[in-house]
């Protein structure tokens, strides 16, 4: 089988999950809330995980990705003040989402083995949700929330959308 009709890897199949690990360098992956496949978002909101979770803009305002939200910026724009906050569902030195079926990908992937990888992982999955299905599962959070920011967030991508 050449190249070319080879099927396309998921993003599960291409960055399977690592071994659990409590050391410093995972645990401060844990810090910075790793971000959701736009499928898992899907079943994350119909858990109802929804008012959970933030929405991160890509630097260029062209696409959002929904992520686990810092403390005390669950429902909104993911902002700079609320990022030393750290992951809204890691307390304790815990991840509430560990071992639910819930776990961001780029959670699971990351891991002090795999240095350098995970920013492969994390552009793969900013390109899953710069696309069609990424912006219409952001339109259903914003619908299952009342997403405050909705008229700001449609108005900074149709002026920034080619």
């Amino acid at each position: 089988m050449n190249n070319n009709s080879e099927p396309k890897k998921s993003l599960l199949e291409k960055y399977p999950p690592s071994e659990p690990c409590s050391c410093e360098i995972c645990m401060n992956y844990c810090k910075r809330p790793g971000w959701w496949t736009v499928e898992e978002v899907g079943r994350a909101l119909d858990a109802g995980y929804g008012k959970r979770m933030m929405l991160e803009m890509a630097p260029e305002l062209t696409f959002g990705v929904l992520s686990p939200a810092f403390k005390g910026c669950e429902g909104n724009f993911a902002l700079n003040e609320f990022s030393e906050n750290g992951c809204n569902f890691f307390k304790n030195s815990l991840c509430e989402l560990f071992g639910t079926g819930f776990q961001p990908l780029e959670c699971l992937f990351c891991h002090h083995d795999r240095r350098g990888e995970g920013e492969k992982c994390h552009l793969d999955i900013e390109n899953d949700w710069n696309s069609h299905s990424g912006r219409t599962l952001i339109e259903k959070w914003i619908s299952l929330t009342g997403f405050p920011g909705a008229s700001y967030y449609h108005m900074i991508l149709k002026s920034n959308r080619k």
